[in-house]
């Protein structure tokens, strides 16, 4: 990757033009033409830095119940539990992190379903000690952009403002459903991207983007934009750090967390008598040390003073959740102690 190419990613991962030619409007603003933008795009898909361009949605928004899942697994069996976890539709991430917890999962589940009964499926599996299950109880932020050229990294303080949605609620019918389907797919790097789409759903290209621009206005998407492979980008320090807040000052620190651009998610989760923390936060690294000074850092301006930094050592699926395109999950091949 050279620095214009560096430049593009960070431009794509926020900012993507809700135009029948977004390409186009990409490449003039980097004094490229449509045909070399699109080269240098396709190169680092190729490449599996882009992951893919797609919306990406609020899952609540959706409908949908979600939670983090914490398991304490025994080592031997970690692999076989992680592999069974993998194969459910609604878990999207899936880390080994250096924990007595050590498999740390995200569950979604569509309307009509409840997260409880589909983690009881996974009780059939020998070898999972304690579950914890972790759902947002308050969303501070979430969206990761990776700062790819060095000169334009952040200072470490909370800078950034809440970006302001139009409230409404979302009614999924058959016809919504359709859209947010072909809008999840990973979009083609030709010269008109939404074209096939909006024929497949029978609509012109401006009804799809005004579509689109709604979503977006309403909150029910977050963003149209790239996602990236972390670790092939240099950010394979995957940090989760977590906080034991007191009550009365989790609001204040939660916000505070949420305004730091160097932090891409932050949440509020329940805690338990073995699991103090209730502010959760992610911070991608180039080394653990890195993460760590920056953990101290923060840590010195909100004022918490126990926290913890649990790193991924292995990711075991990392994908985006598929909506409404459900069907049944049950565990197969369960072993015995």
């Amino acid at each position: 990757m050279d620095k214009l190419d560096k430049e593009i990613l960070n431009e794509i991962q926020w900012t993507f033009p809700l135009t029948p030619k977004p390409y186009g409007v990409m490449a003039k603003k980097f004094g490229l033409t449509d045909e070399e933008l699109m080269q240098r795009l396709d190169a680092l898909k190729q490449a599996g830095i882009i992951r893919q361009i797609s919306a990406i949605f609020d899952t609540r928004k959706l409908g949908y119940k979600s939670a983090l899942v914490a398991m304490a697994i025994e080592p031997e069996k970690l692999d076989h539990i992680a592999n069974q976890v993998n194969r459910h539709p609604g878990v999207s991430h899936n880390y080994e992190r250096n924990h007595e917890y050590n498999l740390w999962f995200t569950l979604a589940v569509p309307p009509g379903s409840d997260l409880k009964t589909e983690i009881d499926k996974f009780s059939k599996l020998s070898g999972i000690k304690k579950t914890r299950l972790l759902p947002t109880i308050k969303l501070f932020k979430i969206g990761v952009k990776l700062e790819m050229v060095e000169e334009k990294k952040s200072d470490i303080k909370p800078s950034e403002e809440k970006k302001k949605i139009v409230d409404t609620k979302f009614v999924a019918t058959e016809q919504e459903k359709d859209y947010i389907r072909e809008l999840q797919k990973d979009l083609e790097i030709v010269e008109r991207p939404f074209l096939k789409s909006a024929q497949k759903l029978g609509i012109t290209e401006e009804q799809l983007l005004d579509k689109v621009r709604q979503y977006e206005e309403t909150g029910i998407m977050r963003r149209f934009a790239a996602i990236l492979r972390h670790r092939e980008v240099g950010f394979t320090a995957n940090g989760m750090i977590v906080w034991q807040v007191p009550d009365e000052r989790i609001e204040e620190v939660g916000a505070k967390l949420g305004a730091f651009p160097q932090i891409s998610h932050c949440y509020q989760r329940p805690v338990y008598q073995d699991w103090p923390y209730s502010v959760f936060s992610m911070v991608h690294c180039k080394s653990i040390q890195e993460a760590e000074d920056m953990a101290k850092e923060i840590q010195k301006q909100v004022s918490v003073e126990n926290y913890r930094i649990l790193f991924s050592s292995r990711e075991f699926k990392k994908t985006r959740v598929e909506y409404f395109v459900e069907h049944e999950f049950d565990i197969e091949d369960p072993i015995t102690a």
